[in-house]
């Protein structure tokens, strides 16, 4: 159970926001084993990983600060976030040595649940019109933190985890609501001469 949350912990910190720098982090993490028990990335040799996955963290942390950097950094991550999601999930799951019939429902879970919080990014992008400047910093702050507690306070970051998602589904009734009263406006409007 303790590893579960590990993985929650470790996909959330994909959902919230950063794609690259749990990926760097995880590797740096496991000491000189970097990426060895990491899918995809332990076929690649450790300096061309560590060169990517830092230049697309500085990309990531530089571009997310600018609207249109948002825009394009938000469809990247719409699209990558369940697999990096799914490769963190079994990263922390054979770090932990879980029983390998339960690593594919971690990778599935993990990958489900970055995908949910990025919608949930995209979602509140999109309705404030761009994610405020300090926004960007708690998910950067946040990133960290839940990949930190993966392996440090497995619980915690499970919990943080689990609170992310309680969110992320009150906020997805939140935009509904949201959705029909907006709609409502326009019709009002053209109703009226």
């Amino acid at each position: 159970m303790i590893e579960l949350l590990a993985a929650l912990s470790a996909a959330a910190a994909v959902g919230v926001g950063r794609i690259a720098l749990p990926l760097l982090l995880i590797g740096l993490l496991q000491g000189n084993n970097l990426w060895s028990r990491v899918p995809i990335l332990s076929l690649i040799h450790p300096q061309v990983v560590v060169g990517i996955l830092t230049s697309w963290s500085l990309f990531e942390l530089f571009a997310s600060k600018k609207l249109l950097g948002q825009r394009v950094l938000q469809i990247i991550h719409l699209l990558f976030s369940p697999i990096v999601g799914a490769i963190m999930g079994v990263a922390v799951a054979e770090a932990a040595d879980v029983a390998p019939w339960l690593i594919m429902l971690v990778s599935i879970v993990g990958g489900l649940l970055a995908l949910v919080l990025q919608l949930v990014q995209v979602g509140w992008f999109f309705r404030l019109r761009g994610l405020p400047l300090w926004a960007v910093f708690a998910q950067d702050i946040l990133c960290v933190a839940l990949v930190l507690l993966a392996f440090d306070a497995p619980r915690q970051g499970g919990l943080i985890a689990m609170i992310l998602l309680w969110l992320a589904i009150r906020s997805s009734g939140e935009w509904y609501r949201w959705y029909k009263q907006n709609k409502r406006l326009p019709e009002s409007r053209h109703k009226q001469p």
